[in-house]
């Protein structure tokens, strides 16, 4: 974990109080902690920095659901790197998503942050477009190999073609995608472990209907957004399921009740109200839809269209 992040993180087990971390450093390299601990000044909690990554999701520490969690497989983390970098392959029906959405977004100073970042495409793009990016994510088989882009600049990727049948790619980054101002973390998009009024944008993709509590995420990156000179993208295809959030947490999809209609429709309306749950308000720039595959087999893709806005403040 690069150094620089000390300045802005914050105990994610005290929010919506802002602690700050003690850190203990036990090995190091250049600007990069490579194993160490942050404690908690005022709840003593104590979250590791393993082969270079921090740790900062407290439910992974409670208990070990994340072992079961479908996105830590081999074979979920090759379909999204397949997903993510398809087109850098050339490969057949590859999808250039990543790059679309990143086109949406402004240069700008300061930090962005990708909640829901997976195997990282849109922070690498975004590292053209600002001064430091941090990808965040709490699946640690998804960090890991962001990560491991990060510092090897190449992977080579596993696919499935046909049941057992396999074949293997390689690819590297391009030149313009500049490792020193990225870094991946393992933290939960409903508890950001950042100062408020920290982060210059903020995206949000394919993620929302993928958390417990969906308000309670955009909360969250309300917070962490900065009030003025500030951007945010947030693209979902709004699948919303009892599998993963009760109804009633549900921002759409719904006859009746507070979010009765669409989400975007209902997202919208909660970010550019004034006087509302999210202020400073936001003023939509644009919004559209935007298709986007997940490849499982040689013959079988999941194309989804993810319905995206664009806001600024």
């Amino acid at each position: 974990m690069k150094k620089k992040l000390l300045d802005i993180l914050v105990c994610p087990a005290c929010l919506p109080a802002e602690k700050r971390f003690t850190e203990t450093v036990q090995n190091e390299h250049d600007d990069d902690i490579i194993t160490g601990v942050l404690t908690c000044s005022c709840c003593g909690s104590k979250f590791q920095i393993e082969s270079g990554t921090a740790i900062l999701d407290p439910e992974i520490y409670l208990c070990d659901a994340y072992a079961d969690n479908k996105y830590e497989t081999s074979s979920v983390v090759s379909s999204y790197l397949w997903s993510h970098y398809s087109d850098l392959l050339h490969e057949e029906n590859s999808s250039d998503a990543y790059r679309q959405w990143a086109d949406l977004m402004k240069p700008h100073t300061g930090l962005c942050v990708d909640a829901g970042c997976a195997v990282g495409r849109f922070a690498f793009e975004m590292t053209t477009k600002c001064d430091f990016v941090i990808g965040v994510d709490n699946a640690r088989a998804f960090i890991r190999n962001a990560r491991e882009l990060l510092i090897n600049r190449r992977t080579t990727i596993t696919l499935k073609e046909e049941g057992f049948i396999t074949r293997t790619v390689d690819f590297a980054l391009p030149e313009e995608w500049d490792s020193r101002k990225a870094e991946f973390i393992v933290a939960d998009a409903l508890s950001l472990p950042f100062r408020a009024d920290s982060v210059s944008s903020l995206a949000s993709l394919n993620l929302i209907d993928k958390v417990p509590l969906p308000l309670q995420h955009l909360q969250e990156a309300n917070r962490v957004t900065r009030q003025h000179k500030a951007q945010f993208l947030l693209s979902d295809p709004y699948s919303w399921s009892e599998e993963v959030a009760q109804e009633r947490n549900w921002l759409g999809g719904q006859k009746h009740g507070t979010y009765a209609s669409h989400g975007q429709e209902n997202i919208l309306n909660l970010l550019t109200r004034e006087n509302g749950l999210l202020q400073p308000s936001w003023t939509l720039e644009t919004c559209g839809r935007l298709w986007w595959k997940i490849r499982t087999h040689a013959n079988h893709y999941e194309q989804i269209r993810s319905c995206y806005l664009k806001a600024a403040r």
